[in-house]
C-alpha cells in the first residue's frame, strides 16, 4: 500500500472519528441551554446526554463523513416550556454552532502541534507505524477544527430543520411569507445541496474534472467557513504555535 493510499483510507477514519465530536457536543448543548431556559423534553426524551448513539443519525453521519456536511438526530424541544420564548428559543438555536466554534477554538491548535512538532520527530519518521499514527491523530484534530467551521456555518443557513430557521423565529414575528417559504421548501433545498455537493465531488475525485467544482454550492459554503469564519482561528494559533 502506498504512503497516499494509507493516508486516503485513514482520512475517512479521521472523518469518522471527527464527526463524532462535532455532532454530540453540538446536540448536547441544544438540550442543555433547552433545559436551563425552562424545557425538560429533550431530558425525558434521553437526549441530555454526551453519548453519541443518542445523537447520531446514520444517514446524517456518513454524509458528513463523505461531504463535510451533515446532520444529527434533532433534539426534541417544546419552546411553549420556555420561561421566555423568544430568549429561549434563540439560546437554544445558537448553543449547537457557538459550541462547535469552541471546539474548533481548541482543535486547530493541536493539530498545528502534532504536525510542526511531533510529526516531524526522528523517532516518528523512522517508524511507519508511528507516523501513521501521529498523521491520523493530527488529521482528526485538523477535521474537527475544519468540519466543525463547515457544520458552524451550514447550520446558519436559514432552512429547516436548521438552528438557521429557530433563529429566523425567534427574531420574526409570527408567520410571513419568506418564513413560510423557508419552513415549507426548506428541506428539500437542503437535501437538494447535500445531494449536489456529493454528485460535483464524486465526480471530481473520480473523473478529475475540475469544472464541475464551481457547481459546488456547498464547497463554497465550505470555502467560506474555513477561510473567513475560521481565519480568527488560524490567525490567532498561527502566531501563537510558530
Amino acid at each position: 500500500m502506498s504512503v497516499y493510499q494509507a493516508e486516503y483510507l485513514l482520512s475517512i477514519l479521521a472523518g469518522a472519528i471527527a464527526v463524532i465530536f462535532i455532532f454530540t457536543p453540538h446536540e448536547y448543548a441544544h438540550a442543555l441551554i433547552a433545559y436551563k431556559s425552562g424545557d425538560m423534553t429533550a431530558k425525558l426524551y434521553g437526549r441530555l446526554t454526551l453519548n453519541p448513539m443518542k445523537h447520531l443519525d446514520p444517514i446524517g453521519y456518513v454524509m458528513c463523513v463523505l461531504t463535510g456536511f451533515g446532520w444529527a438526530k434533532p433534539v426534541p424541544v417544546n419552546p411553549d416550556n420556555f420561561r421566555h420564548y423568544r430568549r429561549g428559543l434563540f439560546g437554544t438555536a445558537v448553543a449547537g454552532v457557538v459550541t462547535n466554534y469552541i471546539i474548533a477554538f481548541i482543535a486547530y491548535p493541536l493539530y498545528l502541534v502534532m504536525v510542526k512538532y511531533v510529526l516531524t520527530l526522528d523517532s516518528v519518521q523512522a517508524s511507519r507505524v508511528a507516523y501513521y499514527l501521529v498523521w491520523l491523530v493530527a488529521e482528526i484534530f485538523y477535521l474537527i477544527y475544519a468540519y466543525g467551521m463547515c457544520v458552524f456555518l451550514f447550520n446558519l443557513l436559514p432552512f429547516r430543520p436548521l438552528d438557521g430557521f429557530r433563529i429566523v423565529e425567534a427574531l420574526t414575528r409570527g408567520m410571513n411569507p419568506v418564513r413560510r417559504f423557508l419552513e415549507t421548501y426548506g428541506y428539500y433545498i437542503l437535501w437538494f445541496l447535500i445531494i449536489e455537493s456529493f454528485v460535483c465531488r464524486f465526480i471530481y475525485n473520480m473523473f478529475g474534472i475540475t469544472y464541475i467544482q464551481y457547481a459546488n454550492v456547498l464547497g463554497y459554503v465550505s470555502w467560506v467557513a474555513q477561510n473567513y469564519i475560521g481565519w480568527p482561528i488560524m490567525k490567532l494559533w498561527g502566531l501563537i504555535i510558530p
